[in-house]
């Protein structure tokens, strides 16, 4: 495998074949910031982050439809570190990308990355104490070929859905409709949406996003949705944070304005859950700001509770404003079949179009579709229990990265990142070459990403599941994991095996 640079020079290992210290799956929001943390606390590991693609950023860089923006305010979903600078407090796609890069180009961390190198298998040697790598990597000339790497540690940041395809229902008569049919994951950079009648299927965030951003120039968007969904209409500019950047250091400014959303919107989730009435009635009063009763009534009251499913975000009530001045219109109900000149309804009216958006979900996929084994034995993601939502019961020396289903993703991911250096560190201290989660008594098991959204349920097979006992849960609570988190016990439920008897089948636990 082709090397570049790395933090310390990697290693020739068995064989000839490069050995890392730590292999990074991902050059999103969450791999990037996993380097950064793994650089300051370990700088005498050898690091390399392995890209599937041939640029940084992820889903920011994957999706570009018109208006692809943030779910979650900057201040959270950006670094810790890297203090957020932008304008708007709700930030567009393309922001949060030159956001990403600016921050790997200026830490180092871009030299780290290996492009065009998708990760297709990883198998874990117990004899060996260490991970082999298999990928893929798109040579220049068009062809692909197979390397191998190894590494003592794996770290998955891979995101949690497929970046290959979404999830797109059989429509009858989808080959019938004589206008164009596009999906948002894979946006064609030659549409040209102006004059036109656009029809857009779905009602989650993607489709909260197309609407007002297509409306602008469209004859007429409308969004057809099988049943409503809750749509939150925030400020796009947070005064507090300009006030706060005006008057204080920036670092200092952008952690008040973090500590301050973070425990708005954990106080918001927490009273949501407590109190669903009070807060659907709380959200209808915004959407009554924009729109008629009927309305809010017909399209925007769900029959669920708030955070069963994720909130969608409208900043400034872009969405409903597009809605009030007649440019986009909400058609609640099921589709009978595609016609030529649009989609004919349950009812038999036609929705004429000359665009259809089929914004309808992701396809979820755990770990990017990296086949794991253990000396042999194939690992179900399924059919595991995730250890502190982090790492995988019985899978020795590997992590994963994933966000809350109620705050912004960087938060939990900041923190499993800050947990893995924590784990490193106490292994090297004590001279442990392996660490394995132990399933012990983990209670009844649920969904790790426990929503009722139809991207979650459809998904929840492909997941590793959560316990109800520690460390076995995930609590979708980042001031409490904040706390917690950075102080849990590294021993808890692990086994530990030193470098001396790695090569034993079966590592003995300890208890220090």
């Amino acid at each position: 495998m082709t090397t570049s640079a790395t933090t310390a020079a990697a290693r020739p290992g068995d064989n000839g074949v490069e050995h890392l210290d730590v292999l990074i799956v991902g050059a999103g929001l969450s791999g990037v910031g996993a380097a950064w943390r793994l650089r300051r606390e370990h700088p005498g590991r050898t690091i390399a982050i392995l890209e599937a693609r041939d640029a940084i950023g992820g889903t920011w860089d994957l999706f570009r439809y018109p208006g692809v923006r943030s779910d979650s305010d900057m201040f959270t979903l950006s670094y810790p570190f890297r203090p957020w600078r932008g304008e708007h407090s709700i930030a567009t796609g393309e922001s949060i990308r030159d956001y990403i890069r600016d921050t790997a180009a200026e830490t180092g961390i871009e030299r780290l990355i290996r492009f065009r190198t998708r990760v297709v298998g990883a198998s874990w040697s117990s004899a060996d104490a260490r991970w082999t790598v298999r990928t893929e990597v798109a040579e220049a000339d068009g062809t692909t070929s197979s390397r191998t790497c190894t590494c003592s540690f794996l770290f998955l940041c891979t995101g949690y859905y497929s970046y290959d395809h979404g999830h797109q229902p059989e429509f009858p008569g989808r080959d019938d409709f004589a206008g164009r049919f596009v999906h948002p994951q894979f946006w064609p950079v030659d549409l040209d949406h102006s004059g036109k009648r656009v029809v857009v299927i779905g009602s989650g965030a993607t489709a909260v996003t197309l609407v007002p951003a297509m409306a602008e120039t469209a004859a007429h968007v409308t969004m057809l949705q099988r049943s409503p969904s809750y749509v939150a209409a925030l400020p796009g500019v947070d005064k507090l944070a300009d006030l706060a950047r005006r008057r204080l250091p920036a670092d200092l400014a952008h952690r008040l304005v973090r500590a301050k959303n973070v425990l708005f919107s954990q106080a918001f989730y927490q009273l949501a859950r407590r109190r669903p009435t009070q807060v659907r009635k709380a959200l209808r009063d915004l959407a009554l700001r924009f729109l008629d009763p009927t309305a809010v009534d017909e399209h925007f009251t769900p029959a669920y509770d708030p955070w069963d499913q994720r909130l969608c975000l409208a900043p400034d009530g872009d969405f409903y404003r597009a809605i009030a001045d007649a440019k986009a219109t909400v058609v609640t109900e099921r589709i009978d079949r595609f016609v030529e000149s649009g989609i004919r309804l349950a009812s038999g009216k036609v929705l004429e179009a000359d665009i259809i958006v089929s914004a309808t979900g992701l396809d979820m996929l755990a770990f990017g579709g990296v086949e794991l084994t253990v000396d042999g034995r194939h690992v179900d993601p399924g059919a595991t229990v995730a250890y502190r939502g982090l790492m995988l019961g019985d899978v020795p020396n590997l992590a994963f990265s994933i966000g809350y289903v109620n705050a912004s993703w960087t938060l939990r991911s900041d923190l499993a990142a800050r947990y893995v250096c924590r784990l490193l560190g106490h292994m090297d201290r004590r001279g442990w070459a392996v660490a394995t989660p132990t399933p012990k008594d983990v209670g009844r098991q649920r969904p790790l990403l426990d929503l009722t959204s139809g991207y979650a349920l459809r998904g929840a097979g492909r997941f590793p599941k959560q316990g109800e006992r520690g460390p076995w849960t995930v609590r979708s609570n980042y001031p409490a994991e904040l706390l917690s988190l950075p102080r849990a016990d590294l021993r808890r439920d692990m086994t530990f095996a030193p470098r001396a008897t790695a090569r034993r089948a079966q590592p003995a636990e300890v208890t220090a």
